[in-house]
């Protein structure tokens, strides 16, 4: 069996040499399906593909502990988990742990393979995200136990070639706030189901507004618990945040060593960029951000690998690596001047992803002020041990109920 050390460092140079030159290619609409294609099929050949998901024909079945510490690697570009078949991770193990066995066995071999695609929607037009109880899309249950679903949903990532999407919606009218939602699992076939614009963000598309017109659905098609919607987007979320913060952290060390390649090889007269104690200052500010960044990650992907309570570990870990990401990128832009700002240097790319990097999984508020009422509570209790929460949804409802 392949060491993990071997392991990684081939991810790495997969990711280097083969996904970071396609960038643009993965971006054009025109040729964005052909290059995606073909370095998917690069990544099967090279023993890399669908490296987290379950032990089925072409999937490695890593334990979830060994993947989170190729993550960072894997990241280094935002289309390395889709060209490497983990970006449908969270969705396999909400479908492999909470669904019907006959949906389940129809459609997980077809995520593990790349063959299908599974949205997920959650987010909706004019409620705050950092407020679920404000969701307003209905299901409601018929004589037969099947549902029929009516709402809006936006932000839905790479809904434009799902099969299904699984969707958060209000079930019950007279429960506990956090007890009123499931998730159910939507054919994008069904009648009434209508992609209603694609989104950009800051220019780049991908991102769906969905609309459900009564759209019917079986009974087998809730995923979890009736009434369990919330929970489920919980277990989500501490992963979820973990991944993004990981990759964020691989995309701000990708972005220090364009900015230690400028310094060093920009020459001002007897003299490079690297000389200048101002120079010298970025790369340092910069490295010691994503250093510490990469820290906070690495625990909260301990802690979440081993499903102990993680609220403040994530919290803090998704902030830093947000701002490590933010930092590096912007100093690489000043580093290369006029030419940093052009699409050509690659930098305006990471620039992009940092600044959305502090809205999206919670804006960086949410988990500021989430993450300091729990610190404020633990440490008035007499064992004084940090981090300890269940999840960050639940602050997110408690704030909101207060």
């Amino acid at each position: 069996m392949e060491d993990s050390e071997s392991l990684r460092r081939r991810l790495r140079d997969f990711v280097d040499t083969r996904v970071i030159p396609a960038e643009d290619a993965l971006e054009d609409g025109a040729r964005a399906e052909e290059t995606r294609s073909r370095l998917r099929a690069a990544a099967k050949e090279a023993g890399l593909w669908a490296l987290p998901l379950p032990a089925e024909p072409g999937a490695a079945g890593l334990p979830l502990a060994d993947y989170l510490g190729l993550a960072e690697d894997e990241g280094r570009s935002d289309h390395g988990p889709e060209v490497l078949g983990s970006a449908s991770l969270l969705n396999v193990r909400m479908l492999a742990t909470h669904a019907d066995p006959a949906l389940r066995e129809w459609i997980l071999p077809g995520l593990v393979d790349g063959e299908r695609h599974i949205a997920y929607a959650m987010t909706e037009p004019g409620v705050a995200g950092s407020d679920p109880h404000g969701l307003r899309t209905e299901a409601r249950q018929g004589v037969d136990g099947g549902w029929t679903i009516t709402g809006r949903k936006w932000f839905t990532s790479a809904a434009a070639h799902a099969e299904m999407v699984l969707v958060v919606a209000r079930t019950e009218t007279e429960s506990a706030p956090r007890d009123c939602f499931s998730v159910l699992a939507v054919p994008t076939g069904a009648t009434g189901f209508r992609i209603v614009r694609e989104l950009d963000v800051l220019g780049v598309g991908g991102q769906y507004e969905l609309e459900f017109d009564r759209v019917a659905v079986p009974a087998t098609h809730l995923i979890g618990p009736r009434g369990g919607g919330l929970r489920l987007a919980g277990e989500r979320l501490a992963l979820g945040r973990t991944l993004r913060a990981l990759r964020w952290v691989g995309q701000a060390q990708r972005a220090v060593e364009r900015l230690a390649a400028r310094l060093r090889e920009r020459r001002l007269g007897a003299d490079t960029l690297a000389d200048r104690q101002l120079m010298q200052r970025l790369v340092f500010e910069a490295e010691l951000q994503v250093r510490g960044a990469r820290l906070l990650s690495e625990q909260a992907a301990g802690l979440v690998a081993a499903g102990q309570p993680s609220t403040v570990e994530v919290s803090m870990a998704k902030v830093a690596a947000a701002r490590a990401l933010s930092t590096a990128a912007d100093s690489a832009v000043q580093a290369y001047g006029a030419e940093g700002l052009t699409a050509a240097s690659g930098l305006p790319r990471l620039l992009r992803t940092a600044r959305a990097a502090r809205i999206l999984d919670g804006a960086e508020e949410l988990h500021i002020s989430s993450g300091a009422r729990r610190l404020l509570r633990e440490y008035a209790t007499a064992g004084n041990q940090t981090g300890r929460g269940n999840d960050l949804l639940e602050d997110t409802i408690r704030g909101s109920e207060e």
